[in-house]
């Protein structure tokens, strides 16, 4: 199972990160302990993920959504709405 998630930071409330990963449990982890120059020093919770059957599936929606603003923003406002109500 492969997982395209989004990280809130801890430290700056209302600051995401998006990725993807085949274990979510320990990549958090990992950004957690700053293994990622992106992430780093910082902490991080998981607030959405979306699971997949295969890593393929998985880091096309990831890169859509990286390069594709209009999903981006739809999806970050799906978070947060979820997040401040």
């Amino acid at each position: 199972m492969y997982c395209v998630y989004v990280l809130e930071s801890l430290d700056e409330p209302r600051k995401y990160y998006l990725g993807c990963t085949g274990d979510l449990e320990k990549r958090i982890a990992r950004h957690n302990r700053g293994e990622n120059t992106s992430t780093k020093n910082q902490q991080w919770r998981c607030v959405y993920y979306e699971a997949y059957t295969t890593k393929a599936y998985a880091l096309k929606r990831e890169y859509t959504l990286k390069k594709n603003r209009r999903m981006n923003q739809l999806l970050m406002r799906r978070v947060k709405e979820s997040l401040w109500i």
